[in-house]
């Protein structure tokens, strides 16, 4: 596999440390934007706060710096849950995630990862921009900002570049933190 897809993936710990619900916001974007899809009810349901911490308390993922609301998440915890949605969504059961976890090394883990995202890493610096789905591939860039929030730029525009399709992403994610679209 080629390292673009890991290079890629590393961006997003750039965004660490996150709270339980921004760590489930963020990987339930990179595992919509990759397109894996669902295998069951249990898998398609995105994860929260609270099924992190049950995943931490069943020993899926480490425990986090902190504790209760303070609590904080790192890189190495987004690897994880992504892995664990991956394998949810391919049709494994926790159990089964669980003993194929325990002996992985992180190395290992963020390249299982990564090749299992890499359409949603395949564009721009941090997995947010992928080929826009009804024109050609070269032609656009979606940007997923959020929930049903995405930015569609032009490939030939300046604005193309992937540090000026970041910038713009985290722009409007700031500005909706800031509730000046309400």
């Amino acid at each position: 596999m080629s390292d673009a897809p890991v290079t890629l993936l590393r961006a997003h710990a750039r965004h660490a440390p996150w709270n339980a619900r921004g760590l489930a916001a963020h990987a339930t974007a990179l595992v919509d934007a990759a397109g894996v899809r669902p295998t069951n009810a249990s898998a398609r349901a995105a994860p929260s706060a609270r099924a992190i911490r049950f995943y931490v308390a069943s020993g899926l993922l480490d425990h986090p710096q902190g504790a209760g609301t303070a609590a904080t998440y790192s890189y190495r915890h987004l690897l994880q849950l992504l892995a664990i949605k991956i394998r949810q969504r391919e049709g494994a059961t926790l159990e089964v995630i669980k003993q194929e976890m325990r002996d992985v090394t992180g190395d290992a883990l963020e390249r299982r990862v990564a090749s299992s995202l890499a359409p949603a890493l395949s564009v721009g610096a941090d997995g947010a921009a992928q080929a826009h789905d009804d024109a050609p591939a070269a032609a656009w860039h979606r940007v997923v900002v959020g929930d049903g929030i995405e930015l569609h730029v032009r490939g030939d525009s300046p604005a193309a570049d992937a540090d000026a399709l970041v910038a713009m992403r985290e722009a409007v994610r700031a500005a909706l933190g800031r509730g000046e679209f309400r």
